[in-house]
């Protein structure tokens, strides 16, 4: 295969120009960043796409923008990319994308050779390779997303504001609520998210937890969850 590298570490970049070229096939470009990778794709043509999810020069989302870029302009084209960790947003951006065949692989995967080059070659023949670690994540996530689903409108909102750190009073009087309504609303969060009462007060803060997982939201400040009720 015509292949075009997009990965900022010289040792693995190299490496694997190194290992492709081995192995039978042409790695066309070889580049450290996303600058003139559009070009290079434009006019190389390659059967393959390897991208890092984090380039310069924030080293964030660089690779993964420069990948759905790509998938709009040709969405035939199989695209693999590594990432150092799970990166499950990402993963799921990308996933959800139409297009053509793509792997999204550790670069843990890289060191062994032979899986490596058979995710490779799966890829080119049209199949979605996705590394295990990131199945089971995407998995769990799933499992998180259900159980928020099980929520009514009212019970968000109060769940947003305890992981903003409220107390029942305060998001009883910013609802207009009386604090038993607000009480029997957290103990139906508790109940639908499947957490059992205990004695520490840990139930407010795992909740505040996964309307954080959920929403992409920050964690709010310490010591502010609240006091369990």
């Amino acid at each position: 295969m015509r292949i075009v590298i997009c990965e900022d570490s010289v040792l693995l970049r190299e490496g694997l120009v190194r290992l492709l070229e081995d192995a039978g096939h042409t790695v066309v470009a070889a580049l450290p960043d996303t600058d003139g990778l559009t070009e290079a794709v434009r006019a190389e043509a390659p059967e393959l796409c390897i991208l890092d999810v984090r380039l310069p020069p924030t080293f964030t989302d660089e690779g993964i923008r420069a990948a759905l870029a790509l998938r709009a302009s040709d969405p035939s084209l199989p695209l693999l990319v590594l990432s150092q960790y799970v990166e499950e947003r990402y993963a799921s951006d990308l996933i959800a994308a139409q297009g053509g065949p793509l792997g999204y692989l550790l670069k843990d995967r890289v060191a062994d050779v032979a899986e490596f080059l058979g995710s490779v070659q799966r890829i080119s023949e049209g199949a979605t390779v996705l590394d295990p670690e990131v199945v089971a994540q995407l998995l769990t996530r799933r499992n998180r997303d259900d159980r928020m689903m099980r929520l009514t409108e009212r019970e968000r909102t109060v769940l947003a504001l305890i992981a903003e750190g409220k107390s029942n009073q305060a998001i009883a009087g910013l609802l207009f609520l009386s604090e038993a309504s607000v009480e029997k609303h957290i103990t139906a969060i508790f109940q639908k998210l499947g957490f059992e009462p205990d004695e520490s007060g840990n139930r407010r803060v795992l909740a505040a937890l996964a309307h954080i997982e959920n929403t992409g939201g920050t964690t709010p400040p310490t010591g502010q969850t609240g006091a369990a009720r």
